[in-house]
Parts: C-alpha cells; sequence; structure tokens
C-alpha cells in the first residue's frame, strides 16, 4: 500500500504545474460571440492540455493495476493480466482505445518516436522471448514504465534503467488518436 501511495504522488509530482485550459464563459444561445484573440485562447484547449490529460487519465487507469497478478492471455484484475492484455485495458478504460490485442500488433499502431521522445502514456516495447516487440508497456515518465512481467509476476512499475530493460529494449509508439482505435461500444473483458 505504501507503495501504492508513494507511485501515485510521484505521479502527480509530474503532472504538477501544469495548468488546465480555463473553462470557457457561459454563451447566451442566440448572441453573437466576439471573436479576439484572448477570446479564442480562452476558448480553445492547447493540444499540450489535451495531450497532458490524456496522459494523466492513464497513469491514473494503470496504476489502479498494481499488484495484479500475471495470466497468459489475461486481460481483466479479476482473472490477471499478461502484457498486452493490461496495455489494452489502459487505453480502453482511460481513453476509449481498443488496441490490437498483441505487442507485436501493437508495435505497428501509432507513431515510432525514438527513446529521446518518450512522454507518459507511450508505449514501450521490449525483445524478452527472443523476438522483438514480444513485450509492451506504458512509459510513466523519469525512465519508469507499467508492466505485467511475466508468470508469477505481478503488475508492476520498473526503471528502463536496469541492465534487463536497458538491453531488450525495442522501441517505442505513441499511440495518436486514430478513428479505426476509437470504439465506445468494445468490450474487451
Amino acid at each position: 500500500m505504501r507503495i501504492k501511495t508513494t507511485l501515485c504522488i510521484a505521479c502527480l509530482a509530474i503532472f504538477a504545474g501544469q495548468a488546465l485550459a480555463a473553462e470557457p464563459p457561459e454563451h447566451v444561445p442566440g448572441a453573437p460571440a466576439a471573436l479576439t484573440s484572448e477570446s479564442i485562447v480562452a476558448h480553445s484547449e492547447s493540444l499540450l492540455d489535451r495531450a497532458s490529460r490524456g496522459a494523466g487519465d492513464l497513469m491514473n487507469s494503470g496504476l489502479q493495476y498494481l499488484g495484479i497478478r500475471y495470466r497468459f492471455g489475461g486481460n481483466s484484475a479479476e482473472t490477471g493480466f499478461d502484457c498486452s492484455g493490461l496495455v489494452r485495458r489502459v487505453f480502453m478504460d482511460a481513453l476509449g482505445l481498443n488496441l490490437p490485442r498483441t505487442a507485436k500488433e501493437m508495435a505497428n499502431t501509432g507513431e515510432r518516436i525514438n527513446p529521446s521522445e518518450l512522454k507518459p502514456g507511450d508505449l514501450v516495447f521490449f525483445n524478452t522471448m527472443r523476438r522483438t516487440f514480444s513485450h509492451v508497456g506504458i512509459y510513466l515518465g523519469d525512465n519508469r514504465f507499467l508492466h505485467s512481467p511475466s508468470a508469477g509476476g505481478k503488475v508492476r512499475v520498473e526503471s528502463m534503467s536496469d541492465d534487463y530493460w536497458r538491453t531488450r529494449f525495442n522501441g517505442a509508439r505513441r499511440v495518436v488518436d486514430q478513428p479505426e482505435l476509437r470504439s465506445a461500444e468494445t468490450n474487451i473483458r
């Protein structure tokens, strides 16, 4: 419990200081809206704000599964998660995105990014079974990622700087808002 609390505090600290866009003033139906540069800025939400909120939603959703046991083919908290099952559940819960089922298929989704460009919410891939993209996790920031490791393990946060993960890193993807991934009706349980 102490680890979960510490991780939640650390995650909140990552997003501290990132202001959310101001609430737009109420608009009276039928009244003309004055378009000034100030009103446009006040009424629009920046891409950075939306991305920050999306990453925060992902982290909040993902961290609730800390300690859930690993299960090959698992995709629910009740039965356990494998790596891709965890990632699918988190992205569906937080953003309504229906990602492919396997780590290898996820590696073909979104935009390929360099390790130096990693941001919270990006997918990180590893070669853990002598084949590329055999393991996936969610980057949290500060060189840490959330994942469901392997048989006997539990959902946890680890450092990508650890020798094991550093030597097996295969790449990263940023899942962009792709229409084919949006599915509010898809049930992945």
